[in-house]
């Protein structure tokens, strides 16, 4: 059996986006023939691929999920053919597909995909952001093909770009404000969270001292964390890093117990990522 390749790409499209409307308009063509395309790869593997929920709609069938992994594997592999057979042309092409978080996206990425673009203009880069949790699921499906995140980096190979630390964010007026440091165990039921890959280093820290960890408020992002904090509904705990994206105008004060992490790259294999991966993290590490 010689399967349909162009199923197999409109099937990672629907699969990507879950509607078989979105997945048309990507790719331009009509409704009834990706449905058409899926149903064919369906027949030809005589298994189903997808089934629909009444509450989540499109979703995929257990078969449909390892299906999935492994197309996207043929992906890279096709990717990887081409490129080596531009770089015996002295040229590279292809995609990177980049897992970021909001933070490592404005701190890192701009210099190094300026570089990158600079010295590979035939490569395309896709951005693919959230928290890093999201991003090691996004690599481990292969979604994405390296991903950048903050420690802890198992189970995948990993290159650390820098070091993080987390600090207290208050505003000015707050009774805090002359304190050098913020004694997070003096004031659990205060602090505000962003997520962003530090909450087990820091439920660590509160279980090591036997105080029970509570995640009062939680938002997702560092802007929404400093309008809080601004809005005096408690004490921001945020990464330096992170919060050297956003501005701000809030007092930033060093934490006791200090909590540290990472933030590096990670991937399946670093020896078996395309030659465009390749380059772009070596040109990554050097703009840092």
């Amino acid at each position: 059996m010689v399967m349909n390749r162009n199923h197999l790409n409109i099937f990672m499209k629907v699969a990507e986006k879950m509607n078989i409307t979105e997945a048309a308009k990507e790719l331009f063509i009509s409704q009834p023939a990706v449905s058409k395309a899926v149903k064919n790869l369906e027949k030809d593997l005589n298994v189903k691929l997808f089934i629909r929920d009444k509450l989540k709609g499109l979703m995929l069938t257990e078969a449909g999920k390892e299906i999935l992994i492994l197309a996207r594997q043929i992906k890279g592999i096709e990717n990887k053919i081409y490129q080596v057979a531009d770089r015996e042309n002295n040229l590279l092409s292809g995609k990177i597909k980049v897992g970021s978080f909001p933070a490592a996206s404005t701190n890192i990425l701009p210099r190094a995909i300026a570089s990158f673009r600079a010295k590979y203009p035939l490569v395309a880069i896709e951005l693919l952001e959230g928290t890093s949790n999201q991003i090691k699921e996004w690599v481990e499906d292969r979604t994405a093909d390296i991903g950048i995140v903050s420690s802890p980096f198992d189970p995948f190979e990993h290159e650390i770009l820098s070091n993080d630390h987390m600090v207290a964010i208050i505003p000015r007026h707050h009774r805090l404000h002359q304190e050098k440091k913020i004694d997070l165990l003096a004031y659990p039921n205060e602090l505000i969270f962003c997520k962003g890959g530090h909450e087990i280093a820091i439920a660590k820290v509160f279980q090591k001292n036997d105080i029970e960890f509570k995640e009062n408020l939680t938002v997702q992002n560092a802007e929404t964390l400093v309008n809080m904090v601004k809005n005096n509904l408690g004490i921001g705990v945020i990464s330096a890093f992170t919060l050297s994206s956003v501005s701000h105008q809030l007092l930033v004060k060093d934490i006791h117990p200090g909590v540290t992490r990472d933030i590096g790259i990670i991937a399946h294999s670093f020896e078996e990522t395309t030659h465009a991966a390749k380059e772009f993290i070596k040109i990554m590490k050097s703009t840092i």
